[in-house]
């Protein structure tokens, strides 16, 4: 079962826009939204396992260009 996860990007001031459009071109992102509030964009992300989802959050998406910080929220079925 794959391991997914929401994950909370904050931006430079004026990068949410093109933060998440590059980001939605990334391998195992399902949805990349800019959004209002603390965080400027949202992702829903996938991997085959934990530490994929580590190295996918860590070498690709931290990698965009705009982004100040992220926190990664895995999906729990309980």
């Amino acid at each position: 079962m794959a391991v997914q996860a929401y994950i909370l990007i904050q931006t430079e001031v004026g990068k949410a826009a093109s933060v998440a459009a590059e980001i939605v071109q990334i391998e195992g992102v399902l949805l990349a939204e800019d959004v209002t509030g603390p965080y400027d964009v949202i992702v829903r992300a996938e991997s085959d396992s934990v530490d994929g989802l580590g190295r996918l959050v860590l070498a690709r998406i931290q990698a965009v260009a705009g982004i100040t910080r992220t926190l990664t929220c895995p999906v729990v079925h309980l």
